[in-house]
């Protein structure tokens, strides 16, 4: 089983969290056109290797967190609370 940390909680088990999508996504301003505000809904950078990503525990302190990823081997690099940066 995958244990992810939480940097509320603690490390548990992944089916107490839920995938929140890709983590710094600076959102589209309320004047934005309809591509501007479809490329901040759908285009992700889905990069392979490292990558930034949002989460929640929802099974727990139902906190949103930011971790670094890598994809290839599902390892979590770390988990920061959202505001910092990561270590």
């Amino acid at each position: 089983m995958l244990l992810i940390s939480c940097p509320y909680c603690g490390e548990r088990p992944e089916i107490e969290f839920s995938y929140g999508g890709e983590a710094h996504v600076v959102r589209a301003p309320a004047t934005a056109s309809d591509d501007e505000w479809t490329a901040f809904l759908y285009q992700r950078s889905n990069a392979r290797g490292s990558y930034a990503e949002r989460w929640r525990h929802a099974h727990g302190c139902g906190r949103f967190f930011n971790a670094r990823r890598n994809t290839v081997t599902d390892f979590f690099e770390t988990t920061y609370r959202i505001g910092e940066q990561p270590e």
